[in-house]
């Protein structure tokens, strides 16, 4: 029976108070409406003891400080930040956890309408991912000041607070003929330093891009982990651009057989050519340059022709009267060379 069944019940018998219910036979209570009436009067009377579940808190390893005066130079900032890491890698290493990620947070005295604001105020973040989780306060410290040499605001400082996300240190044993990186910290630093001075968008693992265009790829960020050896667009290396070469003979298994290999120009040279019969003659550029005495194509590859980024090339395969291999392209009108069979 549940308990406001029970309740419903000593109101129909006019028990309404405790010491009303206390008064009552506690076997013939139980006997009528069940253990959980009896458990009621043993609370009214004093005879159930309840125990109390204590509930740890959770860590909160973060640090603020805000500045009574506005401050316009990174000295003091990083004075502060050091101070921070400090605190919290003792506190981290009190519970033997180490940290895995920094989170910055930096207020300024004025807001912009296409910023976020809080009371009227700036406020800068930024997320730092610690490649080997560590308490290492130099290292952190280093991480901290490479980011803010290159930072910029037009507006005064007026508080900042630093927070980190614990984890418990990573042990991994690796095989004999296993390797590692020796330092990941100053290779993580070396990395901030390079985006600092090319953008983000220069520094990186370039990752090849799921499309037929030839050398189309992206900047992925940097991962010293889980290469493979394959082919464009992710393909086997017997294919080329995602399929097989139709230009080639293929053996029963799909694979080209032994052939040059072309020796590519980056970025492929621009070239001048002359037509006959609507097939290139002659190429001049600099570095090749000659009368074509044999030609294979066009082979026309184009792609993403629903969107802007469209594109569409025809490429030609010739052969100089000295005997070079040559493979050149058209697209746009403009042709290019690239790159010379070996």
């Amino acid at each position: 029976m549940q308990v406001q069944e029970i309740i419903a019940i000593l109101h129909k018998w006019g028990i309404r108070t405790l010491g009303r219910l206390a008064a009552l036979d506690k076997e013939q209570l139980g006997a009528r409406l069940g253990p959980e009436a009896v458990r009621m009067w043993e609370r009214a009377n004093g005879q159930s003891n309840r125990m109390l579940k204590l509930i740890r808190p959770p860590e909160s390893f973060e640090e603020s400080f805000e500045f009574e005066r506005e401050i316009e130079t990174a000295e003091p900032l990083l004075f502060m930040l050091r101070r921070f890491l400090e605190q919290l890698a003792v506190r981290l290493s009190a519970i033997y956890l180490v940290a895995k990620e920094l989170t910055l947070r930096i207020t300024f005295s004025k807001s912009r309408q296409d910023e976020p604001a809080v009371a009227g105020k700036q406020v800068y973040e930024r997320v730092f991912k610690i490649p080997q989780p560590t308490n290492d306060v130099d290292l952190l410290f280093r991480m901290l000041q490479t980011h803010l040499e290159n930072f910029r605001s037009k507006h005064p400082i007026v508080a900042v607070a630093l927070s980190a996300q614990p984890i418990k240190p990573a042990r991994e044993q690796f095989g004999l003929f296993e390797t590692t990186l020796r330092n990941p910290q100053q290779l993580s630093e070396t990395l901030a330093r390079l985006t600092a001075l090319l953008g983000a968008d220069r520094v990186g693992t370039p990752v090849l891009e799921e499309t037929h265009r030839p050398d189309a790829f992206r900047m992925d960020s940097f991962c010293s982990t889980g290469f493979e050896a394959v082919g464009q667009a992710g393909a086997a290396p017997c294919k080329r651009n995602g399929r097989q070469d139709a230009r080639l003979p293929h053996s029963q298994d799909g694979c080209a057989p032994l052939r040059p290999a072309l020796r590519r120009f980056r970025p492929a040279v621009t070239a001048s050519v002359l037509r006959d019969e609507n097939k290139p003659a002659h190429v001049c550029s600099s570095e090749i340059q000659g009368k074509i005495v044999e030609q294979r194509g066009p082979y026309l590859l184009s792609g993403t022709w629903w969107s802007e980024k469209s594109w569409a090339r025809a490429e030609w395969e010739v052969q100089l009267e000295n005997g070079q291999l040559v493979r050149v392209h058209e697209s746009e009108g403009r042709w290019q060379v690239d790159g010379i069979y070996d």
